[in-house]
């Protein structure tokens, strides 16, 4: 029988893109990463113009910039889209690649990207600080990779110091994946053992925060690429067109019914891409059509209502099941723990500051 059918209704649809935004990626020129910018810049608002949610809202994104392409002026030009109300920017960090990062410089290459990335009003506040949301590069979080792309086993606790809200990084469909899937919960480090994440206590509602730091995670399901026993796959959350996006897979997120226990009709679809490489899906008909099945399929009003946001408004939105409060409308909290961030895409800072690049290129070229 259909997990739907069970669930009261309406059901919530909260859907929110995380967008590695990595504009370098492969080591292209500098004119192709200029492009690769400037195609996010002229597309992103003509593709969500004729597009909105049942409140009324376009779809935003969440862009996850790291530190290593702060250059060229790619951050001052997304955040000037950002100043247009399409969307977010949050943390994206790859370390530990030309050999093992520690937690000292892990620490500092954090705490020196919130305070340059701040210059530009990136990250919402909590009682006054800032707060980021953070996805991994190489999806080796809290060095989960056997050592590569990471190297810091106390990496969960270090995000929880630097003040880190949630991790958007799952699912990855290689080692670094959590045994723990398609759930939101708590992760509680241990600075003895790599992949300390790999199980947690989930998010609930009248629940308290048991653990060092939230795991949002996109669905992961399984599906058949032909119609044999052999042709079973499993397929997660990953927006890129290959293969594209069907409306089976958008009911397979949907019927996957991620949500927080003790509110079932909320359900959360956490999706990522690599929107600066895979434009041709990020920027095109793949994502127009994603939109248009989702406002046709589930934002009726009766049965379903669509809700697009970004990865702190999602995190506000289980903060705000989590306390137990009695609204009957995500809508009421997309701003309940986190202030939105004040963008100012008028500050001539072309590029990352010499200490910060001194702390990225330690281990990550």
């Amino acid at each position: 029988m259909d997990l739907i059918i069970k669930r009261p209704t309406p059901l919530h649809i909260l859907f929110c893109v995380a967008d590695h935004f990595e504009p370098g990626t492969n080591n292209v020129t500098s004119d192709v990463e200029r492009e690769r910018v400037r195609t996010l810049l002229s597309d992103y608002p003509k593709l969500v113009r004729n597009h909105r949610d049942f409140a009324g809202k376009i779809p935003k994104r969440t862009w996850f910039f790291p530190p290593h392409y702060h250059r060229n002026n790619n951050l001052r030009d997304l955040i000037s889209l950002c100043e247009r109300g399409y969307g977010e920017i949050e943390l994206h960090l790859h370390h530990g690649k030309t050999k093992p990062d520690s937690a000292e410089n892990l620490k500092r290459t954090i705490l020196q990207c919130i305070k340059e990335y701040s210059v530009f009003g990136i990250f919402g506040t909590e009682n006054g600080e800032r707060k980021y949301g953070f996805i991994h590069g190489d999806w080796a979080l809290d060095n989960s990779r056997n050592g590569k792309y990471c190297g810091v086993n106390n990496e969960i606790q270090i995000l929880k110091e630097t003040g880190c809200y949630a991790d958007f990084t799952f699912p990855s469909l290689n080692e670094a994946n959590p045994i723990k899937v398609n759930s939101i919960y708590y992760a509680q480090g241990n600075p003895k053992k790599a992949k300390s994440y790999n199980k947690g206590l989930r998010v609930r509602r009248l629940g308290k925060k048991l653990g060092d730091l939230m795991i949002i995670q996109g669905p992961t399901h399984p599906f058949f690429k032909n119609r044999t026993l052999w042709g079973i796959r499993i397929w997660g959350d990953s927006i890129n067109g290959t293969p594209p996006t069907t409306k089976k897979r958008i009911d397979l997120w949907v019927k996957t019914a991620i949500h927080i226990r003790g509110k079932r009709e909320w359900i959360i679809i956490k999706t990522s891409m690599h929107g600066a490489t895979d434009c041709t899906a990020a920027l095109g008909n793949e994502m127009d059509e994603i939109f248009n099945y989702l406002e046709t399929r589930y934002n009726d009003g009766k049965n379903y209502v669509l809700h697009y946001v970004t990865a702190r408004e999602l995190y506000n939105i289980i903060k705000a099941i989590e306390a137990g409060e009695p609204g009957t409308t995500p809508e009421d909290y997309r701003d309940y723990k986190i202030k939105p961030p004040v963008y100012n895409s008028l500050i001539n800072q072309p590029e990352g500051s010499e200490k910060l690049k001194e702390y990225v290129f330690e281990t990550y070229n």
